[in-house]
C-alpha cells in the first residue's frame, strides 16, 4: 500500500472517541475500530464506552446476563479494559481500576495474562501464517501433538490427538470416539457434572437448569460422585439389562459442581471396571489440567490413565482458543479406518498451537506446577483460617493446587461476598452449579505478596459481610 494509511481502515489510536450518531455500517465499523486500536482511556472516552458496551449488550447480546453480572458491582458498569503486565494476575476497568483476578478466565489464564512468551509465539506464527489450507500438512498439529505426549498421563499411552476449539468441544470428540470405539450408546456421567453445553457435552452435564430444555439427550445415566459402590452396581446393572457401558466420564476435580475432588480410591475403582467391563474411561481436565493443581493433570495425583482425555481452557494460553482430545491406538482404531467420520475447519489451527506449545514451555520453564502447590498452599491455610474465624459464613474450603472453592452457608452469603471483595479490587465468581460455592482459580502467576493481599481484603469483605448481616439477617439466620 502507498501514500498515507487509510484513516477509516487503520484508525489514529491518538485521535479522541466522540459520541455521535452513526448511521450506517461503514460509520458503525470505523467507530468499533477506533475502539479496537485505543490503548488508554481518557474519563469521557471510559464513559462512553461502557454507555455503549451496556447499550448495545442490552439490545443485541443478553440482557440477562446483564444483570446477572450486576451482582459484582454497585451500578453494574465495570467494562474490562487491559491488562497491567504480561504475563501476571491483574487487569484493569475501562476507569484503569486495577483488579487481582482469582478467576482466571474460568481456568484459562494458567500463565497469566498474555504472557510475553506465548505472544511471541503467536506473533511470529502470524508473520508468517495464521490459517492452513486444510489439505497439505500443517507443521505444528504434529509437533504439538508429540509434545503433549511427553506430558499426558501414561507415559506415552494416549498418544493420537484431535485438536478442537474448546474443551466442549473436546468432550463431545472423547464421546463420539468412546461411542465409536465401543459400539455401545450408554455413558455414565456424575452427579454435579459439568461437561459443556452443546447437545453431546450437555448430556454428561447435570443441571437441570441447563438440560431440561433440551431433552431427549444421549443415553446417559448420573451417578453420584466419588461413590465406588453405586457406580460398580451400574456396570453390573447394565450388562444384565443389555444396556452396556460405552465410557465413564469425570471430571478428577468437579469445577462447576463446587470444586469437589475424587479420591484416588475413586479415580482406580472407576479404571478397574472400565478395563473390566470394556468400556473406556474418560476424563475431563479442560478445567483441572495444564498444570493447575500442581502436577500436569489433576488424575496424576492418583496415578490413573484413562483411554480419552478432554483438554481446553489454559491450552491456548489465555490468548487463543484451543482444545484437544487425546486418546489410545485402540480407541483410535476405527476412527482411523474412516479419518474423515471427525473433522474440524479451526481445530488445531497454527495459531492455536502456537499459542499452546509456547503455553507449554511456559510452565515448564517457569516451574508453574511447582507454583500451583506453593500459593495454593498459602491461599488454603488463609482460606481455612477464615473459615475458623466466621463459621457462621463459610461451612467449607477445599481444592487442590489453584483450584480451590469456598463454600458458604448461604448463596446470599456468597453473592454478598463476591460483591464486597469485588468492590476490593479482588475478582472472584460462583460455581455454575453449585449456588453455594465461590472458586477461588488465580494465574499460576500469582506472586506471595498478591496472595497475601487477596488473603487479607476476604478477611475485611467477610468482617464487612457479618456486620450487614447483623443489621438485615438472611431468612435462613432467623
Amino acid at each position: 500500500m502507498s501514500g498515507k494509511p487509510n484513516k477509516i481502515l487503520y484508525p489514529d489510536a491518538n485521535a479522541p472517541l466522540v459520541a455521535k450518531e452513526r448511521k450506517t455500517p461503514e460509520e458503525h465499523a470505523a467507530h468499533a475500530l477506533h475502539v479496537v486500536h485505543k490503548q488508554t482511556l481518557t474519563p469521557a472516552e471510559s464513559d462512553l464506552v461502557v454507555r455503549e458496551t451496556v447499550k448495545w449488550w442490552t439490545d443485541h447480546v443478553n440482557v440477562g446476563f446483564l444483570q446477572y453480572r450486576k451482582s459484582v458491582s454497585e451500578d453494574g458498569t465495570s467494562v474490562e479494559w487491559n491488562d497491567v503486565e504480561p504475563g501476571s494476575c491483574l487487569f484493569r476497568d475501562t476507569t484503569g481500576r486495577e483488579y487481582i483476578d482469582c478467576l482466571g478466565g474460568f481456568g484459562i489464564y494458567n500463565v497469566g495474562h498474555r504472557h510475553p512468551a506465548v505472544l511471541a509465539a503467536l506473533q511470529a506464527q502470524l508473520n508468517k501464517q495464521a490459517l492452513h489450507s486444510q489439505e497439505l500438512l500443517d507443521p505444528l498439529r504434529s509437533y504439538c501433538a508429540h509434545l503433549m505426549t511427553q506430558i499426558l498421563p501414561g507415559n506415552g499411552k494416549l498418544s493420537c490427538s484431535f485438536f478442537t476449539n474448546s474443551g466442549t468441544e473436546s468432550v463431545e470428540a472423547c464421546l463420539k470416539m468412546a461411542l465409536l470405539s465401543t459400539g455401545r450408546k450408554h455413558i455414565i456421567s456424575t452427579v454435579n457434572a459439568f461437561h459443556g453445553k452443546t447437545l453431546g457435552s450437555l448430556s454428561t452435564t447435570s443441571k437441570s437448569l441447563f438440560r431440561k430444555p433440551f431433552l431427549p439427550l444421549l443415553n446417559v445415566t448420573h451417578a453420584p460422585f466419588n461413590d465406588s459402590a453405586y457406580m460398580e452396581k451400574l456396570f453390573k446393572a447394565s450388562k444384565f439389562s443389555g444396556n452396556e457401558i460405552a465410557c465413564v466420564i469425570l471430571e478428577p476435580i468437579q469445577g462447576e459442581g463446587g470444586i469437589f475432588v475424587a479420591t484416588d480410591e475413586y479415580l482406580r475403582t472407576c479404571r478397574r471396571l472400565c478395563d473390566e467391563y470394556g468400556a473406556c474411561l474418560v476424563f475431563d481436565e479442560v478445567q483441572s489440567g495444564m498444570g493447575r493443581t500442581g502436577k500436569w493433570w489433576g488424575c496424576d495425583h492418583a496415578g490413573v490413565v484413562p483411554d480419552l482425555i478432554a483438554i481446553g481452557k489454559a491450552f491456548g494460553g489465555g490468548v487463543q482458543p484451543a482444545g484437544a482430545c487425546f486418546g489410545t491406538p485402540k480407541v483410535w482404531e476405527k476412527y482411523v479406518e474412516e479419518p474423515f467420520i471427525m473433522t474440524t475447519t479451526f481445530g488445531g489451527n497454527p495459531l492455536a498451537l502456537a499459542a499452546a506449545i509456547a503455553t507449554v514451555n511456559v510452565i515448564l520453564q517457569e516451574g508453574l506446577m511447582r507454583k500451583a502447590v506453593e500459593r495454593g498452599e498459602q491461599m488454603l491455610s488463609g482460606l481455612r483460617k477464615l473459615k475458623a474465624d466466621f463459621p457462621d459464613l463459610i461451612a467449607d474450603v477445599r481444592g487442590r493446587g489453584l483450584m480451590i472453592g469456598v463454600e458458604f452457608t448461604h448463596n446470599d452469603i456468597g453473592v454478598e461476598f463476591s460483591k464486597g471483595i469485588f468492590a476490593r479490587g479482588v475478582l472472584v465468581s460462583g460455581t455454575l452449579i453449585n449456588a453455594l460455592v465461590v472458586r477461588i482459580e488465580p494465574p499460576l502467576t500469582i506472586t506471595e505478596k498478591q496472595v497475601a493481599t487477596v488473603l487479607a481484603r476476604a478477611r475485611e469483605t467477610c468482617t464487612a459481610v457479618r456486620a450487614g448481616l447483623a443489621k438485615k439477617p438472611i431468612a435462613s439466620k432467623l
